[in-house]
């Protein structure tokens, strides 16, 4: 199996090229690449690399994550998230190739309680949502065999994350203020590079398991909840801390104005994704423990 990988270089994309690397050769590109196209910027670029490639599988990690950036860029997160992805998907049909597309909880509006299923009406808040969203449109009208996997709050231990931050202020502030209305499972990039080399594996012996599906890791908790827990775990690693238990403050998103609108409620129901390919997701400080654990 021959498998072009896009974005091979951030966080998904980096676990994916281990996760990857025992279905087939990983063919992985950066938005720099030199010998072939993968500027998402340009998206009818990428038609050349997808021909002279000719994969089996392409699998896109790439996107435009800066998403109060995209409320002042919206052409540039449109070409990026639903232009690009849309030309993927039209030359994997081309080709009878299959794509695999990560998506966002962005694409809800984050109203309610309950997690929303992969058929819950959509309704993004911000460009970045509808951006997602387009992508995900795209690849769906264009009769490619697909796997898109929504997913939120994802993390790793390479590069910047939330809990690497948390770490850093609380060694050096006395006090922190924490969002706790917004409430997601923190889902690492290593869960999703493993599930998806799992399915796409179990999509080559069952062509009708493709389509939409949504990953997260399981549970759910505030921002405020997960910068307690990975305080908490600091402390009794011994790591710095000079924030006091107490005076970790729960705040509401109003006091804490950004250019994009972030939806409330992130939570998404996973099961038809455990169903379909006999997966068990597991709690969110699963992942989290071990992501702190690398982070030393």
């Amino acid at each position: 199996m021959k498998i072009l990988l896009f974005g091979q270089g951030g966080q998904v994309g980096w676990e994916l090229q281990r996760a990857l690397a025992p279905l087939g050769e990983v063919i992985g590109l950066d938005h720099d690449s030199t010998t072939l196209q993968a500027d998402f910027s340009r998206p009818e670029a990428l038609v050349a690399t997808v021909r002279t490639v000719r994969p089996d599988v392409i699998v896109n990690a790439a996107a435009h994550t800066a998403v109060d950036r995209a409320e002042s860029e919206p052409e540039l997160a449109q070409a990026i998230n639903a232009d690009a992805p849309g030309v993927l998907a039209r030359e994997a049909a081309a080709i009878g190739a299959t794509l695999l597309h990560y998506s966002t909880d962005y694409v809800f509006d984050g109203s309610g309680h309950a997690p929303r299923d992969e058929d819950a009406a959509t309704g993004p808040l911000s460009v970045y949502g509808r951006s997602k969203l387009g992508g995900e449109r795209q690849i769906q009208a264009s009769g490619c065999r697909h796997l898109i996997l929504r997913t939120s709050w994802v993390y790793a231990a390479r590069g910047g994350n939330f809990a690497r931050t948390m770490l850093r202020l609380a060694a050096e502030r006395d006090a922190l203020n924490v969002i706790d209305d917004q409430i997601g499972a923190p889902t690492g990039a290593e869960l999703l590079a493993d599930v998806s080399a799992h399915a796409l594996r179990a999509l080559q012996q069952r062509p009708e398991l493709a389509g939409l599906y949504h990953c997260v890791a399981a549970g759910e908790v505030s921002w405020h909840g997960y910068a307690r827990h990975v305080i908490e775990w600091a402390r009794a690693q011994g790591r710095p801390v000079k924030v006091p238990p107490d005076a970790i403050h729960p705040i509401p998103t109003c006091q804490y104005p950004t250019p994009a609108q972030r939806p409330l409620n992130s939570r998404l129901d996973t099961r038809r994704l455990q169903a379909a390919f006999g997966l068990v997701l597991p709690p969110w400080q699963h992942g989290v423990a071990r992501m702190l654990t690398e982070l030393g």
